[in-house]
């Protein structure tokens, strides 16, 4: 706030009124915040839900809801790096079924549960690699790499399993260790599977937030150009970003197993859209330079109390495709109209 000048000299603020002054600023960027809005409209959908349904708010539906979007939200958390960077991953689904799918024949094979595992994300790794590459040294556009890997992972997946589905018997050594995984509750309560799903998200607000990398990301996805003019080594950033996306469908992929105990070439399918759809709701820019990963994370939980209150009402999953449809173009002209404002101001 701007003081005017007068003939006697300005007493010393006091903490009080400094405070009070600081107060309006706080609150204004609270306000401003790009997950603001949609973290407004996901409470509004909470209460919208506890009306509709008295079993909504009870704690078992709502660790269910947890549940649900665990694997979404692991997957989303790497997408964000993505997308932020100007970038797209539409293989992320493919991704999950290949890894999902190396895990289980491994399992099958005899092989034990971490060493399959960790043969599972290194599958997904390797998927994050060959998209970063072909990005940052090819020149590639993302869009049409990963259009391209979303059916080169997916045949992969049903090359090496000839198509036939895996199923893992509780009764072979090592698989009930493995189902605690996707199965297991934490204390007895929490599901393990979103118990994973926040520690990745922790990790991604860190990195995203508090790290070098995280303001690279941002840097690159602003202005390529003028980050690089800066020394920011953008294909490094870029590459990173695709690895640690593959990565969380890998580990997305091996934790489906786990729970299910099941898995076929076909598994995930349309994956990346609910992924990719979750990151802009929450309000990460579709070219790249705006978001946070607690954006990507009240996204996560928007479409996952969305599809729980459509489900309880019994609305057909053919309904429920074009209301997901409808809230991603509301989410994206909502981000148009924003930046057009800005750039208007």
């Amino acid at each position: 706030m701007t003081l005017t000048t007068s003939t006697s000299p300005a007493p010393a603020a006091s903490p009080g009124p400094k405070s009070t002054r600081q107060a309006p600023s706080a609150l204004r960027r609270l306000l401003h915040a790009r997950e603001a809005g949609v973290f407004a409209a996901l409470i509004l959908l909470f209460l919208l839900g506890t009306v509709l349904s008295p079993t909504f708010a009870q704690s078992d539906n709502l660790l269910s809801v947890g549940q649900q979007i665990a694997q979404i939200g692991i997957m989303a958390v790497g997408v964000t790096f993505v997308i932020l960077n100007g970038e797209i991953d539409l293989s992320v689904g493919s991704t999950y079924a290949l890894s999902a799918i190396s895990t289980g024949m491994l399992i099958s094979d005899g092989w034990s549960w971490p060493a399959a595992m960790l043969v599972g994300l290194a599958v997904g790794v390797l998927a994050g690699l060959v998209n970063g590459l072909a990005v940052v040294v090819l020149g590639v556009p993302s869009f049409i790499v990963t259009l391209g890997t979303l059916s080169v992972f997916r045949g992969i997946a049903l090359l090496i399993s000839d198509g036939a589905p895996i199923s893992l018997s509780s009764s072979r050594p090592g698989v009930a260790e493995f189902n605690l995984l996707g199965q297991g509750r934490l204390f007895g309560v929490v599901p393990m599977q979103f118990v994973f799903f926040a520690a990745v998200a922790a990790i991604g607000v860190v990195l995203l937030a508090r790290s070098r990398f995280g303001f690279n990301t941002y840097a690159v996805g602003g202005n390529q150009e003028a980050a690089r003019l800066v020394g920011v080594n953008v294909k490094r950033v870029k590459l990173t970003a695709f690895v640690l996306s593959g990565f969380t469908a890998g580990l997305a992929g091996v934790l489906g197993l786990s729970f299910l105990s099941y898995v076929q070439g076909v598994t995930g399918q349309g994956l990346e859209l609910t992924v990719i759809s979750a990151v802009i709701i929450g309000g990460a820019a579709l070219f790249g330079g705006s978001g946070t990963m607690w954006g990507t994370v009240i996204g996560v939980a928007f479409i996952g109390l969305l599809q729980n209150i459509l489900n309880i009402k019994g609305i057909s999953s053919f309904w429920q495709t074009v209301v997901t449809g409808l809230v991603i173009v509301a989410a994206v002209a909502a981000d148009t109209w924003q930046r057009k404002r800005k750039s208007r101001a």
